[in-house]
């Protein structure tokens, strides 16, 4: 026996909770930096008469939008349970992640529309002024998309914004080509085409930010975790002769937990099974939140693995 299956996990939440404070920092550098953009985009495209910018800046005005709704969800999830939310507000930052995802689809149906109008007459646009402001918001977007993907991609709400950000910087990079285009002697209609792409890369982006917070909301097992193969090592452990009601979940990323009712031989030493179990699930799964039912078998010693849910 391991002397540290005796102790219990004193380092976990604050691990959890110093690297959702990182990202809450890096979250705040992203907002000053992003409404510096919205703002320069914002007075080019009016100045340039340009959709492919006013499209940009609208999506890093979404981002303004996403950043302070997952600052406002990662302050709420600091807060303590209660009896009535023993998990406290954790999840919160998952509904913020979603909301995230589904404004971004709709921005896209937004720009999207706009650009199709514009295909059959496209305005003037001044290609010199839209190249130079692309290169602008291009260099500012990829600058925070890489402050941001540094900090813990675990947390969904970074995450969230992360994409926001990515889909930023590709579509000031279709801005980038517009102007290149114009400023040539090409046509106009360069400008719906760059709006269009930009429409493509923000839904995209979007994807992923509706499924996995539905994942997370719906309590499936989290990704990378196979339920069977830790039923399998639950029931390996000496003296655990079957499990059944197994549940694993995810609370918010990065705070996975599990509950089952593990069966024991006839007068097996349950306390030291259970210290086993807590010590096999935490290194070699990753979960150090657990709920274990302990039971002594009745009967014949039968190995029945009866997985429920997850």
């Amino acid at each position: 026996m391991r002397k540290d299956l005796e102790h219990p996990i004193a380092h976990s939440h604050s691990h959890f909770e110093l690297g959702r404070a990182e990202n809450r920092k890096r979250l705040v550098w992203a907002l000053e930096l992003n409404l510096a953009l919205v703002v320069a985009e914002l007075v080019g495209g009016i100045l340039t008469g340009s959709l492919a910018l006013l499209a940009d800046a609208g999506h890093i005005l979404s981002d303004v939008g996403a950043i302070v709704l997952a600052l406002a969800a990662a302050r709420l999830g600091t807060r303590d349970g209660s009896s009535r939310r023993t998990f406290g507000h954790r999840r919160t930052e998952v509904l913020a992640a979603l909301a995230n995802g589904l404004v971004l689809v709709a921005i896209a149906g937004g720009v999207l529309v706009a650009a199709i109008v514009r295909l059959s007459d496209p305005p003037e646009i001044s290609g010199g002024g839209v190249l130079a402001l692309g290169v602008l918001a291009l260099a500012g977007n990829a600058f925070v998309t890489v402050l941001l993907a540094r900090g813990d991609r675990a947390d969904l709400n970074l995450e969230a914004v992360v994409r926001h950000s990515a889909a930023d910087a590709l579509g000031a990079l279709a801005v980038v080509g517009c102007g290149a285009v114009v400023l040539a002697g090409g046509s106009s209609v360069a400008d719906p085409i760059a709006g269009i792409a930009i429409a493509v890369l923000i839904g995209a982006a979007s994807v992923k930010l509706v499924r996995e917070p539905l994942e997370v909301l719906m309590e499936s097992a989290p990704a990378g975790l196979d339920v069977d193969v830790i039923a399998r090592s639950i029931c390996a452990v000496p003296g655990v002769t079957s499990v059944h009601e197994l549940h694993v979940w995810t609370v918010t990323p990065g705070f996975e937990a599990l509950a089952a009712h593990v069966v024991v031989a006839s007068h097996g030493d349950r306390d030291r099974a259970r210290r086993e179990l807590e010590y096999a699930l935490r290194e070699r799964f990753g979960i150090e939140h657990t709920t274990l039912q302990m039971e002594e078998q009745a009967g014949a010693d039968l190995l029945q693995i009866d997985i429920q849910g997850g």
